[in-house]
């Protein structure tokens, strides 16, 4: 609240206690007569000059659920993206690891069949055989082992995708909160200060009710 709008508050607030003070008294009661047309442009004007920080936390109050589940709802598509993302990834890395393992095993046929036609005078089939299998669960090994290692690499993209999903979201959150108390403060302030013009408003014992009655009635018009 800038430092004009609080001095206009407080002139609005002076000069509504000023005219309930010099109001021309009832004869034989305690209320007064005061111009009805004044008093409500009174309040009028102190309707407007209301700090702007308690429109924008009824606004802030206003949006809170939306806000909360905004972030549920940008938390819970990162969380399906990031499972989605490491399925394929597996699904690929299954598929690249049944290629190499099928690659090998044709050839190893083929070195079988190389084998036996070329060095069928000097190496036995057996030989050619075991080498040949022996080949084959070298490449099988690499595949696995390419495997678990695409397997491993899709499993680290997935949490890390789930953690900046759910540090996005707890930030999120955080900042609501922060925009929450400060609006809770500002408007606590206001109430603080209120009151304090109530208190100073009941040194006239002769017109408290009535200075209350019109402050009642300026509280209700700002809240509205």
């Amino acid at each position: 609240m800038t430092e004009r709008a609080r001095r206009r508050v407080d002139e609005l607030i002076a000069e509504l206690v000023e005219l309930v003070e010099t109001a021309r008294a009832v004869p034989m009661s305690g209320s007064c007569v005061v111009p009805r047309e004044h008093t409500l442009d009174l309040l009028d004007d102190l309707h407007e000059s209301v700090p702007a920080e308690l429109v924008e936390a009824r606004q802030v109050l206003a949006r809170r659920e939306a806000l909360l589940a905004e972030a549920d709802e940008i938390h819970r598509q990162a969380t399906e993206r990031a499972a989605a993302d490491a399925e394929a990834l597996l699904a690929e890395a299954r598929q690249e690891a049944s290629e190499l393992i099928a690659d090998a095993e044709v050839r190893a046929h083929q070195t079988v069949e190389a084998g036996k036609a070329e060095h069928a005078e000097l190496v036995s089939a057996s030989r050619v055989h075991r080498t040949a299998s022996e080949q084959a669960a070298e490449v099988r090994a690499a595949a696995e082992e390419y495997d678990a290692a695409r397997r491993d690499q899709a499993d680290q993209y997935a949490a890390a995708l789930r953690t900046d999903a759910e540090s996005f979201a707890d930030q999120t959150l955080a900042d609501l909160v922060g925009v929450l108390r400060q609006a809770m403060a500002t408007a606590e302030k206001g109430r603080q200060a209120l009151a304090e013009r109530r208190a100073a408003g009941e040194e006239n014992p002769a017109a408290a009710d009535d200075a209350g009655d019109v402050a009642h009635d300026a509280e209700r018009s700002i809240t509205g």
